[in-house]
């Protein structure tokens, strides 16, 4: 018989280090899933292009269907969490999730994969705020907490930077459907694990109603100006899809932000979240970091390829050293430094650290060797990034109450998601060439990492605003 908590059991689901683990265990893999079909797809394009007949323009909502639905979506499934329970939202993401990975990797038509790719987006939207729910939920703030959110980071941080390895190596060997199909039997096992270790969880008897309005404009909002952003990137930021999307996604949020503060009777996210600093200023420095690190791999896999003439297996093979740095930082490291210092200067070194390894990457050409044009700069930079993400969540869902956590989850989730396509957006515009010779095209890239150094130097700025707090023993 399964027993369930109600919403001020808090921590209740704790029941030894081998349930906690369990926990631990299942959310990393659902968000490795979730942060890995960003960008697993990139290497396959040309390869279900040709199976599927798409054209330039369409081949190019393969990822976008993904990513709208995601960002759109997010505020609602970070709520869901706190109205219907955690891991009844968790199980429900993951079948959406697995059941489009099943459907995309057997797709026959292009137009099959699209809308497989926008059911993943929304199991994704449901699932990446969920985990994080159950961590703050499961785990006490301090060390214990930090050490799990570290873990998390870093494997997300994994998924990201193992997207292109897994993507190229499954399509060459295997076929462009397994990188979707992969994701069904990890599903399964998450799923089955779920079920048997995790106490179920309700809210209590005064269950407050979903906030429909707000769930619709939040949606809707975002959806359009995510839309907004991407088209940015293939059209100019001055054609009429471009204005119409961002202008109407603008507006859409406003609407949205005056239901929440004036009629809302449970808003879909508290405003009071914002009164509080940590919540308000680490979404913005997210916002900003998203706005660097997700372009980042989309701009380093551009020099790979075309400056330096590497293969997608080459390419795959190369990412190895961002992946482990960044996991070995930022599961072991930054644990042990939050424990010792501010975490507002741990943000910072890491902000640092990063902008010097993306002015290093500037210096690309095409007669740089692996060691110094793709190495050197990877190390440098992925220690910064595994030092920066962990106290940034960290702070921007400390002193959140238990009934808050979703919201505060699917807000962080937001702000990296939106941080990164309108990034993405603005560097595509900054790298902007009209000749494809490797010489131009590594000129371009070197000013988007000349730009996202700056950035991060802005982010270090804006950490120091941030709490202070440390991790007590």
């Amino acid at each position: 018989m399964v027993r369930h908590e109600t919403a001020d059991d808090v921590g209740t689901e704790r029941t030894g280090a081998t349930a906690s683990g369990v926990v631990l265990a299942v959310v990393c893999a659902a968000q490795f899933m979730v942060v890995l079909d960003i960008s697993v797809v990139n290497v396959a394009l040309p390869s279900i292009r040709d199976a599927l007949q798409f054209d330039q323009v369409g081949q190019q909502w393969v990822v976008n269907a993904y990513l709208l639905a995601f960002a759109g979506f997010l505020l609602l499934g970070g709520r869901l969490a706190d109205l219907y329970g955690r891991r009844r939202v968790f199980l429900s993401g993951l079948v959406m999730f697995c059941g489009a990975s099943l459907v995309g990797g057997l797709a026959n038509s292009a137009a099959t994969l699209v809308a497989a790719r926008a059911g993943q987006g929304l199991g994704a939207a449901v699932l990446a705020p969920a985990t994080l729910t159950f961590l703050t939920a499961t785990f006490p703030e301090g060390p214990t907490r930090t050490k799990a959110l570290a873990t998390w980071t870093a494997v997300g941080i994994a998924g990201g930077t193992a997207g292109n390895l897994i993507g190229g190596v499954l399509t060459e060997y295997l076929s462009w459907r397994s990188i979707l199909l992969i994701n069904v039997p990890i599903g399964v096992v998450a799923g089955l694990l779920t079920v048997r270790h995790v106490l179920a969880d309700r809210p209590g008897r005064t269950r407050p109603r979903l906030d429909a309005t707000g769930a619709v404009l939040a949606t809707a909002g975002l959806g359009v100006l995510t839309f907004g952003i991407a088209e940015a990137a293939d059209t100019g930021w001055t054609s009429t899809a471009t204005i119409i999307g961002i202008v109407l996604g603008v507006v859409l949020l406003g609407a949205f932000a005056m239901v929440e503060s004036r009629f809302a009777v449970s808003p879909l996210i508290p405003l009071r979240l914002f009164e509080m600093r940590s919540v308000s200023l680490g979404n913005l420095t997210m916002l900003l970091v998203g706005a660097c690190l997700f372009p980042m791999w989309f701009f380093l896999t551009l020099s790979m390829q075309n400056v330096l003439g590497y293969s997608p297996a080459q390419t795959g093979v190369a990412f190895l050293p961002h992946t482990v740095v960044a996991i070995v930082v930022g599961a072991r490291v930054t644990p042990w430094l939050m424990r010792l210092i501010d975490g507002r200067i741990v943000i910072a070194v890491g902000s640092v650290l990063a902008a010097a390894g993306f002015v290093w990457q500037a210096q690309l050409t095409a007669d740089s060797a692996y060691l110094t044009g793709i190495f050197g700069p990877a190390i440098v930079f992925s220690i910064g990034n595994g030092l920066l993400n962990t106290p940034i969540t960290t702070a921007a869902t400390s002193g959140v109450s238990t009934t808050d956590a979703g919201a505060a989850s699917g807000l962080i989730n937001t702000a990296r998601q939106v941080g990164g396509a309108l990034g993405l957006a603005v560097l595509v515009t900054v790298a902007a060439t009209p000749t494809s010779e490797a010489a131009a095209l590594g000129s371009a890239y070197s000013r988007v990492f000349f730009v996202l150094a700056a950035t991060m130097l802005g982010v270090a700025a804006l950490a120091l605003a941030l709490p202070a707090g440390r991790d007590r023993k």
